[in-house]
């Protein structure tokens, strides 16, 4: 899409206002936020997180434009999403999905997230996904994408998620750009009533791609894994994995504030740009 199209599109957009019971919940509501002293005044915001270690310095802007937030700080994402949260709200919804056509609603309370996370943490693991490797997955919008995500965050593993609508080409460039030998896609989705067959774009991206993938995990979008979607000798299928990590709890790695949490854009291989990080 031409970029004054897309702005076009984006303008178009209606906006969609919080509720007031949403906001009235918020960590920040106060618009004085804004004009609280820079940097000092992110640190009540950095007191919501449970760090593993406490940051010796808020900001060092010494070194610009690389500057570093939280310094000495050491945390982990999926504890924060997820962790802190059992003793208080084990059975409250974390994620709510609903399929295309609305007939497939998931409620996952966080107690089940936790479980579901560190069962993928231990699959992912024992595929030998190690702190610092960079997963690249390519899904559309289902559980297992926050999931898989939430899974590297808890191993310290980055994760480069590829838009689901782009092409095999783009999806091998970005294996390549990130040097990734770990993919998970899915068997295929639905998208306006028709169905996908996903796994193929991520079959084409992987055999033509120059970085050496190892492994493909693959999910199945249904309780079984679609026909159409073939299996080859570097192919796993995600499902029986995890089963076989039933009830495995993986202590969460504790990973610096300014380590990257997810790469979010292409052509840079220096991971402190290019990436978002921990904190």
């Amino acid at each position: 899409m031409p970029e004054d199209a897309l702005e076009a599109r984006l303008r178009d957009r209606p906006y969609h206002r919080p509720t007031p019971a949403f906001v009235g919940q918020a960590n920040a509501t106060d618009p004085s936020v804004y004009d609280r002293p820079f940097p000092e005044g992110f640190e009540a915001y950095a007191e919501l997180l449970e760090w593993d270690s406490y940051w010796e310095e808020t900001f060092d802007g010494s070194d610009p434009p690389f500057f570093e937030w939280f310094v000495g700080g050491e945390l982990n994402a999926a504890t924060n999403c997820i962790d802190r949260h059992l003793n208080d709200r084990a059975d409250q919804t974390a994620l709510l999905w609903e399929s295309e056509d609305g007939d497939d609603v998931r409620r996952i309370a966080y107690q089940d997230l936790y479980r579901e996370v560190n069962e993928t943490a231990a699959a992912l693991r024992s595929l030998g996904v190690e702190e610092d490797d960079v997963v690249t997955l390519h899904m559309p919008m289902v559980p297992a994408l926050p999931i898989t995500m939430l899974a590297c965050a808890r191993i310290g593993a980055v994760h480069s998620q590829v838009f689901a609508g782009f092409s095999a080409d783009a999806l091998a460039t970005r294996i390549d750009d990130a040097d990734s030998e770990v993919v998970v896609t899915i068997d295929g989705y639905y998208r306006r009533g028709e169905f996908l067959e996903h796994k193929r774009k991520a079959d084409d991206a992987v055999a033509s791609a120059a970085t050496d993938v190892e492994t493909v995990l693959v999910w199945a979008r249904e309780d079984e894994l679609d026909e159409r979607a073939e299996l080859g000798e570097r192919d796993v299928r995600a499902e029986p994995l995890i089963a076989e990590h039933s009830g495995e709890r993986i202590e969460p790695v504790s990973r610096a504030a300014e380590d990257p949490l997810f790469l979010s854009r292409l052509g840079d291989r220096d991971r402190t740009r290019g990436a978002r990080h921990q904190a």
